[in-house]
């Protein structure tokens, strides 16, 4: 028998049956992904993140392994009753038989049916030595538990893809029995076979020729799981769609064992954007942005800023040479337009900000600056000595909004005016503190003092703000600080260093950042919190969620 005719296996899946599924996305963040360090998912949180990937648009989310351990087997079941999946099957994952066994006696092949997915993944061993000593069997058993297992899973109506473990090693090693386990899943029924490079250490080209060739030897469909060990995941799984496999298997913003998988957003993006393959429903890649920060809100990591495509720097340009070109045409320096995976760009400003960078920033903050060239230079100049005292501009949009209009306007808007402020920290004998600030101000003609006590001297400052302020604004009431970032400038000196401090703030509908610079923490806390204050009365939150608002993650 060649490699290209079927065997008188009935089980054997014809090709023609696959042809309205051409092409997969197959997700495994519940599983490969949560193998991460520093990701412990509840029952609930797999859920969820099994609803963002359907509404993504996977066609496959492998939810875990059940009968492995009850809190897979729980999202199973519940996954059953709670989830109506729109665009993704669910897959449950598990091995084959154990050596000279049965699969229809194995306990876990039973577990995998009794889960209830339609479709289930199977990792078999197509590397020799691992088989000889990981298993502990004979190459020839190896061959038949993959066999066995994936037929008597057909047998009982489900569909089947086999993950051939270390394949990438074992072809190295030993090329002829890696092809071997790969004819014998295809051949006994499995619709695909997955080529795993599970030390994540190949590279693209390696990649594409041994794909092309197995492909060539075995007439197998094929598909592709890249660890990213070498940096090189998104790159060797596009290389394998590139020599034929038509399976990717990807995890959300690549979480994943040691540096992570393969990340689903970036793989999707170029099959649709660079490929022109259609592989998601309708309009779901302008989703990819959200859908890829509300994975990370759900895990609990921040959302990483640099990532391709729906990092909040994706599209961000700070030199002034760029910010130029963009001005004229913002394709010049972007390879796509933002809006087709949800994000945007932006416009940093910092002490290589030029004209254009300082024209096209106030344009995306709603300060038209027009032909005003003196204008423009005057910012630009303040810009760069503020940047030298400390102060960065760049994930400030509010103060420099503040910066901007004080320009433009010829002084500087404010609401209040600090009069004094004051904080106080008490060791007292029983080892405990107390923070007590008090703050003096004028606001409508007013003087207000007040005083309040604190968990820390920085938080007693805020709630004296608020307990002179909120009487008379009392829509500040709403404001919450959500992130409070400090660095040490030019450490060198000790404690007397220069301390920098950005802070966000929120009232529920949006968010903005102001920073403050001193000598001390307590002043740099001041200087971006009474800012912030400032800047939340100058806009209506239609206004913010316009314009300056920065999405919080999953919102």
């Amino acid at each position: 028998m060649t490699a290209n005719e079927a065997p008188e296996d009935s089980h054997r899946v014809d090709r023609a049956d696959r042809a309205d599924d051409g092409f997969h996305v197959f997700d495994t963040t519940l599983r490969d992904g949560a193998q991460r360090e520093g990701i412990n998912l509840t029952v609930a949180d797999k859920l969820t993140i099994a609803r963002h990937l359907d509404d993504f648009g996977v066609g496959f989310i492998e939810g875990g392994w059940p009968g492995a351990n009850p809190r897979d087997t729980e999202f199973f079941a519940r996954a059953q009753q709670e989830i109506s999946f729109r665009n993704a099957q669910l897959v449950a994952f598990g091995a084959t038989r154990r050596p000279g066994g049965s699969a229809a006696t194995d306990p876990q092949v039973k577990a995998l049916l009794a889960s209830g997915a339609p479709v289930i993944t199977l990792v078999a061993k197509s590397h020799d030595r691992h088989v000889e000593l990981a298993l502990r069997t004979t190459l020839d058993e190896n061959l038949e538990m993959v066999r066995d297992t994936v037929s008597h899973l057909r047998e009982q109506g489900r569909r089947v893809f086999v993950d051939c473990e270390h394949f990438f090693d074992g072809y190295r090693a030993n090329p002829e029995y890696a092809k071997a386990v790969v004819r014998a899943a295809s051949d006994s029924g499995a619709d695909v076979v997955i080529l795993c490079d599970t030390n994540g250490g190949m590279l693209p080209a390696q990649i594409q020729a041994v794909v092309a060739t197995v492909l060539a030897d075995t007439g197998a469909r094929l598909g592709i799981h890249a660890q990213d060990d070498t940096g090189c995941a998104v790159a060797n799984t596009l290389a394998a769609v590139d020599a034929g496999a038509t399976h990717v298997q990807c995890t959300a913003n690549g979480y994943g064992e040691r540096v992570g998988n393969a990340n689903l957003f970036p793989v999707v993006a170029a099959l649709e954007l660079k490929y022109g393959m259609k592989v998601l429903p309708e309009g779901a890649l302008a989703e990819m942005t959200r859908i890829s920060h509300a994975i990370a809100e759900v895990v609990n990591l921040t959302p990483s800023t640099h990532q391709p495509y729906v990092g909040v720097s994706a599209f961000a340009h700070k030199a002034g040479l760029h910010a130029s070109a963009i001005k004229v045409d913002p394709d010049l320096y972007q390879h796509i337009d933002p809006g087709l995976v949800g994000n945007r760009i932006r416009m940093l400003v910092s002490d290589m900000a030029g004209r254009a960078s300082i024209e096209l920033k106030g344009k995306e903050l709603g300060v038209e600056l027009g032909d005003d060239r003196e204008l423009v230079g005057r910012v630009v100049a303040r810009v760069k000595e503020r940047e030298l005292q400390g102060y960065t501009y760049e994930a400030a949009d509010a103060s420099f909004e503040l910066l901007l209009r004080a320009e433009a306007e010829g002084r500087a808007r404010k609401y209040f005016r600090v009069e004094s402020w004051r904080a106080i920290v008490e060791d007292r004998p029983d080892g405990t503190h107390a923070n007590e600030a008090t703050v003096k101000l004028w606001a409508k003609g007013e003087r207000i003092v007040a005083t309040a006590e604190g968990n820390g001297p920085v938080n007693a400052l805020d709630r004296a703000l608020r307990v002179g302020l909120e009487r008379i604004y009392p829509q500040l009431a709403k404001l919450e600080l959500v992130d409070y970032k400090v660095r040490i400038l030019e450490g060198r000196h000790g404690t007397d260093s220069t301390t920098r401090v950005l802070i966000t703030t929120t009232d529920g509908a949006g968010e903005w950042a102001t920073v403050g610079v001193a000598t001390n923490i307590i002043g740099a806390s001041w200087g971006a919190r009474w800012p912030s204050w400032n800047w939340s009365t100058t806009r209506s939150a239609s206004w913010r969620a316009a314009t300056v608002r920065t999405p919080r993650p999953g919102s």
